[in-house]
C-alpha cells in the first residue's frame, strides 16, 4: 500500500475525486461531465483522465454556452476536447432564446441564470440522469449546503432541506425517470488546492486567468471588463490596469482582479492571503442578493 504518512492533502483530495467519478460511472446510466474550459472543470478533466485512462471518459462532455463567454476561453474549450479525444456537446442559451423557453429583458443581460433553463432542456433531450460539475463548497454560501450526490426532482429542482445523508462516503444514486443528480467531486477542495494542483499537473488554462493588461472601469467596488455587453456609463472613465480572472463566465457579469501575478506559483501566494471568496470578488450577479445563488439552484442551475 506504500507509506500513507507520505501523501499529501492534494493525494487525498485526488484519490476522493476518482473514487466519486467511477462511482457516478458505475452506478448511474447516462452521465454528462459539464466543462466550460474554466479552471474548476479543466481540473475535473485530468481527474477523469486518470480515473479511467487509457479508456475513453464513460460519458460525454457538455458546454451550456450562454452566447456571452469570452472568446479566450472558448477557444482553449475546443482546443483542449480535441487534444483529448473526447466528444463535446454545446447547447446554447441562444437556441433556448430562440424557443421561447429563455425571456430576457434586455439582449444584454446576464445569461447566468439562464443556463438553468438549457441544462434542463438538454437533460431531458439526451435522458442523463447525472451531472458532474465542478463546484466547491468554498465558493458561496448556498454551494455549501450541498451535498456531493446532490438529488433533483423530476423539475430539477433542489431542495437544500431535504438531502440524502452521505455517511462514510457511502452515496444513495437511485432515481426514477426524470429525475436527476448533480455530482460535485471537488466539493471539498478550495481554490487554493485547485491552483496547487494546477501547478502540480502542470494544467494548461485559458490565458485570462493570469495577469494582463485590460480596459475596464471601477463600479461598486469590482473592475468591469469594458466589452460591447458592460460598456462604460455615463460619467465613468475607462482605465487601463494589470488584471486576472479568478472565475470565467458569462462577460455580463464576469470582472476581473488586479493582479500581476502571471504564474500558478505566483497565483498561489496571492490566493493564500486573500479573504474575499472568488465569487463575492468577481461576480455582479452575485452582489444583489446573499440568496440568490440559493435560489437559482432550487430552480435548476449547477
Amino acid at each position: 500500500m506504500g507509506d500513507l504518512s507520505a501523501r499529501t492533502h492534494l493525494d487525498w483530495l485526488e484519490s476522493e475525486a476518482i473514487y466519486i467519478l467511477r462511482e457516478v460511472a458505475a452506478e448511474c446510466e447516462r452521465p454528462v461531465l459539464l466543462f466550460s474550459g474554466g479552471k474548476d472543470s479543466v481540473v475535473l478533466l485530468r481527474l477523469a483522465e486518470k480515473a479511467f485512462r487509457p479508456a475513453g471518459f464513460p460519458f460525454p462532455l457538455m458546454h451550456i454556452d450562454t452566447g456571452h463567454n469570452f472568446d479566450e476561453v472558448i477557444r482553449f474549450r475546443d482546443k483542449h476536447v480535441a487534444a483529448l479525444g473526447e466528444k463535446l456537446i454545446v447547447r446554447s442559451v441562444e437556441d433556448s432564446i430562440a424557443r421561447g423557453t429563455v425571456v430576457l429583458r434586455r439582449p444584454t443581460d446576464s445569461r447566468n441564470a439562464a443556463q438553468a433553463t438549457t441544462l434542463l432542456e438538454a437533460i431531458e433531450e439526451f435522458g442523463f440522469d447525472a451531472c458532474i460539475g465542478g463546484a466547491r463548497r468554498d465558493e458561496e454560501k448556498a454551494r455549501a449546503k450541498e451535498r456531493v450526490f446532490s438529488f433533483r426532482n423530476e423539475f430539477g429542482q433542489w431542495d437544500p432541506k431535504a438531502q440524502r445523508p452521505e455517511l462514510w462516503s457511502l452515496f444513495n444514486t437511485k432515481v426514477h425517470k426524470g429525475e436527476n443528480m448533480r455530482v460535485f467531486p471537488i466539493s471539498n477542495w478550495t481554490e487554493l488546492d485547485v491552483w496547487q494542483y494546477i501547478a502540480r499537473e502542470g494544467l494548461d488554462l485559458p490565458s485570462i486567468y493570469y495577469a494582463h493588461e485590460r480596459e475596464v472601469v471601477p463600479r461598486n467596488g469590482l473592475f468591469v471588463p469594458v466589452t460591447e455587453l458592460t460598456p462604460p456609463k455615463a460619467g465613468e472613465q475607462p482605465e487601463v490596469r494589470m488584471v486576472r480572472f479568478r472565475t470565467v463566465g458569462d462577460i455580463s457579469c464576469t470582472c476581473p482582479v488586479a493582479s500581476t501575478a502571471s504564474t500558478p506559483l505566483e497565483i498561489i501566494a496571492e490566493t493564500a492571503i486573500t479573504t474575499i471568496t472568488e465569487r463575492g470578488a468577481t461576480r455582479m450577479d452575485d452582489q444583489t442578493s446573499e440568496a440568490s445563488m440559493e435560489k437559482r439552484k432550487k430552480l435548476g442551475y449547477f
